[in-house]
């Protein structure tokens, strides 16, 4: 039975966006050194020889040009800016947003390393949305694409003992289809402010001529090997793969490239078995010639299994393991998008654990490297959004309809041309700039073992042909199930059968697939309370707002309870909304500023 006075209270209310008070984080007094995040970005992919380029960076904004941007464009620079931190952030030092027509231009200068042959990468772990980059004045590059890494090699363009680099982006925000998550120009209630620029770190890398670029690992214990992929640059040679267990020598094997390719199945008897309650990683060297990586694996199983009475679960190492995840946004008030620290990206970590929680959906959000790396090492599930994109989105077709009718979450087929134009997938362009980041996300990720389950739609934002890009992702990653819509307009297609549930009593549903697939209740909750002092904004919203503490502690208790009851009726797991506090939304567990755990507050 739908709850009428619950959907009434939680509706959005038209309102004039108030100014966001500044929220300081445990950790916002450390950017005042002005060497933010300087941990190796990439953990599973490390090597010696790096220099991080996070700080002070000059900056400017201009008009967009007609066509492509020239360097002889960039205004004059009369800024600094706080990288990784967009300008909209209040830890970049800032407080401006970048405009659709306008244009964000960055520089800085650095001394050039020691090369003696070798080749020089800049890295750029995400940039919203589009870049043009020059060294030395000599465009060494252009990326588009607001979530994912990429990385030009500078080495031609370097003269002298020292380099400038200079950057132009360009960012349409949600005036254009391309993924852009939860950001809006016009932010408010679910829709958070929108973003532009470098938000994740930027680096210099040293790397030999010939060199790997990039590796693929599936420690598989069912057949009880490690085997690598990887694709080296360079003439063919020898590649050599270590696996080694707290520094003993458990196996090791080289092979010769061909055309650039290595492809080596390590055998590993009787592997220790990585799990939440025991997160086991193995250590990885890889080695071409003179480059020499190093890496982590980490021997597991995942996927959508019956138990002894048929029902299908979620399984870890065959076994069934109940899901008890928590929605989070990746947000916080002094670095949006950004984490003002790697304590702070563990702190939300532990504090899930805390809470009761063995898994995170990581929602509409591709997190930074390092992130995943701690929910490796930590023995934390991981649930991954692709990034939404899109028109403007039908409040009828994403929220009210499936709100007041939940026959429409299974009848409403996502492959016509009518119905892709109600789910804001209507533009070619936009289902080929979802696509492509769909995959890349998957791949970028894919040797992360806290991930287990690939979730690609979400609430018909921006949807179309899940079943044809279920079929996709299933190709490239065969290893981890798919929630190919999570929330409503099913397709029959993925492992699960994946409800958002906000107003109606908690039930598992009949499958309308042939196959039964695992029932999940991907989203519930939403409980607020809007902690004076510790929130951005005197407004608030959630699905349910409560007067004191001691009321939401009672509510969210019930409802978990409510959630966990279901397991014994088919249900493998839920995913309460939310972790944190998010400018309007007030319904997490955390405050904005992460200095207040709502259910532990006394």
């Amino acid at each position: 039975m739908l709850d009428i006075q619950r959907v009434l209270k939680a509706k959005p209310k038209p309102h004039e966006r108030a100014e966001a008070v500044r929220l300081d984080t445990p950790w916002t007094a450390e950017l005042a050194e002005g060497t933010p995040l300087c941990e190796h970005p990439r953990p599973q992919f490390a090597r010696s020889g790096i220099d991080i380029l996070n700080g002070w960076w000059d900056v400017a904004f201009g008009p967009k040009p007609e066509g492509s941007p020239s360097i002889d464009d960039h205004p004059t620079f009369d800024g600094k800016i706080l990288v990784p931190f967009s300008p909209e952030a209040p830890a970049s030092g800032v407080g401006r947003r970048l405009e659709p027509n306008e244009t964000l231009w960055y520089r800085r200068t650095f001394d050039i390393p020691e090369l003696a042959g070798k080749r020089l990468l800049l890295h750029f772990e995400a940039v919203d949305h589009a870049c043009t980059c020059w060294c030395n004045g000599k465009q060494v590059g252009t990326h588009e694409g607001g979530y994912l890494p990429f990385a030009f090699d500078i080495t031609d363009a370097l003269v002298g003992v020292s380099a400038e680099i200079v950057l132009c982006v360009t960012d349409p925000s949600d005036t254009g289809t391309q993924p852009r998550g939860k950001q809006k120009l016009q932010a408010g209630d679910i829709w958070y402010t929108a973003q532009s620029g470098i938000w994740q770190t930027v680096w210099l890398e040293v790397v030999p001529a010939a060199h790997i670029e990039n590796v693929r690992m599936d420690a598989n214990p069912d057949d009880g090997a490690l085997h690598v992929r990887a694709r080296t640059a360079g003439p063919d040679g020898d590649f050599y793969v270590w696996l080694l267990d707290g520094g003993r020598l458990v196996a090791e094997a080289c092979v010769q490239t061909e055309n650039g390719v290595a492809a080596i199945d390590l055998p590993v008897e009787r592997p220790c078995l990585w799990s939440p309650d025991d997160p086991y990683l193995y250590s990885v060297q890889l080695a071409f010639g003179d480059d020499s990586v190093r890496s982590y694996c980490a021997f597991r199983t995942v996927g959508v299994e019956r138990d002894a009475a048929g029902t299908p679960r979620f399984c870890l190492n065959h076994n069934p393991v109940f899901l008890r995840g928590v929605l989070d946004q990746g947000y916080w008030s002094d670095g949006l998008l950004t984490a003002p620290s790697d304590a702070a990206l563990i702190h939300d970590i532990e504090s899930a654990r805390r809470l009761g929680f063995n898994m995170i959906r990581k929602h509409i959000k591709v997190e930074s490297d390092r992130w995943y790396w701690h929910c490796d090492r930590l023995g934390m599930l991981v649930w991954q959004d692709m990034v939404n994109g899109g028109t403007d989105y039908s409040s009828w077709h994403t929220s009210y309809k499936p709100t007041l009718f939940s026959w429409s979450w299974t009848r409403f087929p996502d492959d016509t041309p009518k119905h892709r134009s109600a789910l804001s997938a209507g533009d070619a362009a936009m289902r080929k700039a979802w696509t492509d980041a769909c995959m890349g996300t998957v791949r970028h990720l894919a040797n992360h073992p806290s991930i287990v389950t690939w979730v690609l739609f979400n609430e018909g934002w921006g949807q179309f042909d899940a079943a044809a890009a279920t079929k996709a992702v299933r190709a490239e990653d065969p290893t981890r199930p798919i929630d190919a819509t999570s929330g409503w307009y099913d397709q029959r297609c993925g492992d699960y059968f994946s409800i958002h549930n906000y107003f109606r009593p908690l039930e598992v549903l009949r499958d309308p697939a042939a196959t039964p697939r695992a029932f999940v209740l991907s989203e519930f909750g939403g409980l607020a309370y809007h902690v004076d002092g510790h929130s951005a904004l005197e407004l608030d919203y959630g699905y349910e707002t409560y007067a004191n503490l001691d009321e939401l502690k009672t509510a969210v208790r019930a409802q978990l309870a409510a959630a966990e009851a279901l397991e014994s009726k088919g249900c493998c797991g839920y995913v309460y909304t939310q972790l944190s506090d998010v400018e309007e939304e007030t319904n997490g567990l955390l405050t904005f500023d992460r200095k207040i755990n709502k259910l532990v507050k006394e």
